[in-house]
């Protein structure tokens, strides 16, 4: 896989310290390196990307090469240190691998990093295919090292998630590290940002210039008119025009930023017109519009811009090629204009699984909350899925801790209305703390309900501060997520199984009656994590098929089969909710 390629180029350049925060498409890499390790490297999942990065930063400020990970979103949260790293500086090669993720197939936005690279002036690698990545980080944490700063690594989902032969090394004894040595320009002040700036401003017209030779920004094809590309797009490019190479030159792009303008200027020459494909923003179109007004070259600039390229969503070698076959009248992709045979597939929409317990829990809070004017504030995880039908318990939904804040706005610009605002367990951890603390510092009425299922679930299961081991196996302190509330000043925390219908209802009740804040934790492992011996069963007989099961539920267990109720026992795990909610108590639990 893509990841486990950048992981094991990692383990080959020499890393020490490997930091970062689990988010689809970015994950395995960590984990990799977690299985992978030869025993000299730190690995460990930090409570989030800001301390992920932070931790990576001091790692390299001690001249041990670092690693930190995270998707696009999560660059977000650790854009604070990032910004001000590059005008410090490091010592060590330290790379922040990043997933975008087009589509967006598992995140709120279609972000591009390669945007933070120009923000932050920190260069950008943008591998096209797995092997590309393997030896392409390993230069990534040379050019670190030998510039003193932060290198950007961006791959998009289809680098991260597909596979290739590779071959990787097996890695040494590890890199000799130097040591902390005390010196004020690890210490961020005006002057020091001021200098150094300009220091970073020379430095990019530099890279600029070294990035015009390095072998992965090439050139080839001797064709009239042009294709830019880059990462998985350059692929895709490829694949396209694998019987018509003669008729295009292909300028593939491996360091968005700071952009090869002289190899571009190369690209250019002799040309009319060009077509640009990348995921996901006009970062490589941009960068040649400018450079065409700079050096006053007249070349056409096709791409999102121009609406020729489509400026959402994945590419793919198909979409290449029937655009060529549009601007350029080459052949379509074959069979593009045939009609299909192939029936369309059904429309799968993301269900939380049969059994989750979060399943329980958005519905004793929405059997509590019948009849009253209460708000439902979402968050990010698998506990984002109780929007859908028939739950309907996400009114709100923006990033990871905004569930607990965003209630109290709502409460303070809404007085009257009952505020929940739920998070899970991991995302508590990582984002959560800080809205509590704010919620009983500024008097907000609002319930805080913590979704406690014993793992980082939708990212694949991963420990976090709450389970007492790291990812390294290891033993550790298990943080209470009571103990922590009661300790900010939350005095109401309840604490019930949402398996237990009537004591979760009557736990909601409860907390519902008061003011301020207050906060429940529904605690009940992932299926993935403990699986039952137990299962339901319908007794058939005394069904009376009135889908109460299926409209209240949702669980993708229970269909109905001749106006009856039936649970596939292939997918049953012995939750024993419908069980609670069947007004004939024909469900009942039996031996798997």
């Amino acid at each position: 896989m893509g990841n486990e390629a950048i992981a094991a180029g990692a383990l080959a350049a020499g890393v020490r310290v490997v930091s970062g925060y689990p988010g689809t498409p970015s994950t395995e890499v960590l984990e990799t390196i977690a299985k992978r390790n030869p025993g000299f490297v730190h690995v460990e999942w930090s409570v989030n990307e800001k301390a992920a990065l932070e931790v990576a930063a001091g790692a390299a400020y001690s001249g041990a090469r670092a690693l930190v990970t995270m998707k696009q979103v999560g660059l977000n949260v650790a854009s604070d240190p990032l910004m001000s790293l590059n005008y410090v500086g490091v010592k060590g090669g330290m790379v922040v691998f990043v997933a975008d993720d087009p589509g967006p197939i598992s995140s709120q936005t279609e972000q591009d990093t390669r945007h933070f690279g120009k923000f932050a002036k920190i260069p950008v690698f943008d591998p096209s295919s797995p092997e590309d990545a393997y030896e392409m980080i390993q230069d990534a944490f040379n050019w670190s090292e030998r510039c003193g700063m932060p290198v950007i690594f961006r791959a998009t989902t289809r680098v991260c998630h597909a596979c290739a032969s590779v071959d990787i090394e097996v890695p040494g004894e590890g890199r000799p590290v130097s040591g902390f040595v005390k010196s004020s320009d690890f210490v961020i002040f005006p002057k020091l940002s001021y200098e150094n700036k300009k220091k970073l401003e020379a430095r990019e017209v530099l890279l600029s210039d070294s990035f015009s030779n390095y072998k992965y920004n090439a050139i080839s094809g001797n064709g009239s008119v042009g294709i830019a590309c880059g990462g998985v797009s350059a692929a895709y490019t490829a694949e396209a025009l694998e019987d018509l190479e003669d008729s295009f030159r292909v300028f593939r792009v491996a360091t968005p930023f700071p952009f090869p303008e002289k190899k571009a200027e190369e690209f250019l020459q002799g040309l009319e017109r060009v077509i640009v494909f990348e995921e996901l923003d006009p970062v490589i179109e941009d960068a040649l519009i400018y450079l065409c007004g700079k050096k006053h070259i007249n070349v056409e600039i096709l791409g999102k811009r121009t609406g020729t390229v489509p400026n959402a969503g994945e590419l793919s070698a198909v979409t290449v090629r029937n655009i060529l076959a549009e601007v350029c009248g080459t052949a379509p992709w074959p069979g593009a204009e045939a009609p299909d045979s192939l029936p369309e597939l059904p429309v799968r929409p993301p269900v939380l699984c049969a059994g989750c317990p979060h399943r329980a829990s958005f519905y004793a809070v929405k059997k509590a909350m019948e009849g009253k004017r209460a708000v439902f504030c979402g968050d990010i995880g698998c506990y984002t899925l109780g929007n859908a039908a028939p739950l309907n318990m996400v009114d709100t939904c923006l990033c990871m801790g905004a569930g607990i804040t965003v209630a109290q706005g709502i409460g303070h610009g809404e007085p009257g209305s009952v505020n929940f605002g739920f998070i899970g367990d991991s995302t508590f951890f990582a984002s959560g703390i800080t809205g509590v603390i704010n919620a009983v510092y500024n008097k907000s009425d609002i319930i805080a309900v913590i979704l406690d299922n014993s793992t980082t679930a939708m990212t694949g299961h991963q420990p976090h501060p709450g389970i007492g081991k790291t990812v390294m196996g290891e033993k550790a302190e298990a943080i209470s997520i009571s103990a922590v509330l009661k300790a900010v000043g939350v005095k109401t925390v309840l604490e019930v199984n949402p398996l237990d219908h009537e004591a979760a209802v009557s736990a909601v009740r409860q907390a519902a009656e008061q003011k301020g804040v207050r906060a429940i934790i529904f605690r009940s492992p992932c299926i993935a994590k403990e699986k039952s011996k137990k299962r339901c069963s319908v007794e058939t007989e005394s069904c009376i098929g009135c889908r109460k099961c299926i409209r209240e539920l949702g669980c993708p267990a229970i269909f109905m089969e001749a106006g009856k109720a039936k649970i596939d026992k292939g997918l049953c795990t012995g939750c024993g909710l419908c069980a609670s909610v069947c007004p004939k108590q024909c469900m009942k639990e039996v031996e798997a």
